[in-house]
């Protein structure tokens, strides 16, 4: 099938080169000429495994084709119009801005007209919209194209950041939702390759029941992050074990295990987003979701929480102290900075007077404008705790797990580790031979005379 991506964002371009791994015809469009020209030289502006070499050999095979121009699209007698542009919260009322999708439909509408194909099109929102987004997509199409000759639908993504190749490839379902039997028929086709393996498609009978899937099953898992951090905190207190009690929650399957391990809160493209446009979306109809709004607000309290965490661990005051901050992107294997914990960590530590060295092995780059220039940024692990009087994990890197910390615990002024990451057991912490603090667990001290 001939399918045009517009959009090359993560959603865009991870999707579009899928789509021609599958065996698909895709051209995917974008307005920004440097970007394209990056992409069409077989560099990618995005860091995610694996996809460099995907829209390589897909550029080769003749499958995959970049361009600035949506009346290229056109040309392409594109069947399959999707626009996996941004969605960005507003700053005023948390809703999502639609002025990229609006302009995408009517930039590809136009472009339809204009070369005067008759053939029957779909427009697919991939990206993630409030509900009544795709009614609106369709009045503006109906300016350009007649009713007859296109339909609008909703698929929504369900990648996760550092594995998107393979949840599109594997996916625990694919959702789509349109009224039009034609558009259903198409995307059932696009997908049969998945579908054959046995992947399961939610096919919904109205486009509403997609849009809102998808704002339901990420709010419901940045709920379960938020629970298990409150209950870590809680833990705390009264001295039990949290890393026991999501094992014990997590092996009832009516709970499941994913999503219920602590950390220093959500961050990302979606979890933040999305929870605030449902918020609005809820409101908007006088229906409000009370526990998506205390989502959001604890996960905004539980970051400052971990500056309070890293203050208590050094006796109250990191004025004059020597931090190594490990990790700065919201999440292992990607380098994506949006809502990171580390955006509200670091600027509160250096309020406190604190001096900060940090590694992040992908994401500092991108991280640099984003905070103080007195921080200093170290090119490894080793180099950054050196003569640190503390070590905070805020991402989960691999190689923070995979590390000698016995051996590193020498080299610092004070060997403190603060794991807001929980990457050990407490087992493990107690061979470290320096203090060990986490979330909601005993502090593990190291053995007396150390």
């Amino acid at each position: 099938m001939r399918v045009c991506m517009i959009g090359t964002g993560y959603v865009g371009l991870v999707t579009g080169t899928c789509f021609a791994e599958l065996g698909h015809e895709v051209i995917c469009i974008d307005k920004d000429q440097g970007k394209i020209d990056t992409l069409m030289a077989g560099q990618i502006p995005i860091y995610e495994p694996g996809l460099s070499e995907l829209v390589k050999d897909n550029i080769a095979r003749g499958n995959l084709r970049f361009s600035t121009d949506i009346n290229d699209a056109a040309t392409f007698d594109a069947t399959l119009y999707f626009i996996a542009v941004g969605t960005p919260s507003k700053e005023t009322d948390g809703s999502a801005d639609l002025k990229y999708v609006y302009g995408a439909a009517e930039d590809a509408a136009r472009a339809i007209q204009k070369a005067g194909v008759s053939s029957y099109a779909v427009f697919v929102t991939k990206s993630t919209v409030p509900v009544g987004t795709s009614k609106d997509v369709a009045k503006i199409i109906e300016k350009f194209l007649p009713v007859s000759k296109f339909a609008v639908a909703s698929n929504p993504e369900f990648m996760r950041e550092g594995n998107a190749i393979e949840d599109f490839m594997k996916p625990d379902r694919v959702v789509v939702g349109a009224r039009s039997e034609k558009a259903r028929a198409l995307l059932e086709e696009l997908y049969r390759p998945l579908t054959r393996q046995g992947r399961p498609l939610v096919m919904t009978s109205t486009v509403e029941t997609a849009e809102i899937i998808k704002y339901a099953a990420n709010t419901f898992l940045a709920t379960k992050i938020s629970f298990i951090n409150e209950l870590a905190r809680l833990c705390e207190k009264i001295g039990a074990d949290v890393e026991e009690l999501a094992l014990g929650m997590g092996l009832d399957n009516r709970i499941g295990d994913k999503f219920l391990k602590p950390g220093p809160g959500y961050g990302g493209s979606c979890f933040p987003k999305d929870t605030a446009a449902l918020i609005k979306t809820a409101r908007d109809f006088d229906s409000p979701v009370e526990i998506v709004e205390a989502t959001k607000r604890t996960n905004d309290l539980h970051k400052q929480r971990m500056v309070d965490k890293i203050m208590a661990a050094m006796n109250g005051s990191v004025a004059g102290k020597n931090i190594a901050i490990l990790g700065l992107a919201f999440k292992a294997r990607t380098d994506d900075m949006r809502d990171s914990p580390s955006l509200t960590i670091v600027p509160e530590l250096q309020k406190r007077g604190a001096k900060l060295t940090a590694f992040d092995p992908i994401a500092a780059e991108k991280a640099k404008p984003m905070f103080d220039q007195s921080m200093v940024y170290a090119n490894d692990l080793a180099s950054t705790v050196k003569n640190a009087d503390a070590a905070v994990i805020v991402t989960e890197w691999e190689e923070f797990r995979r590390a000698n910390w016995r051996s590193l615990a020498g080299t610092m002024a004070q060997p403190l580790l603060i794991d807001l990451r929980n990457l050990f057991t407490l087992q493990d912490a107690e061979t470290f031979g320096m203090t060990y603090v986490s979330l909601g667990r005993d502090t593990v001290l190291p053995p007396t005379g150390h």
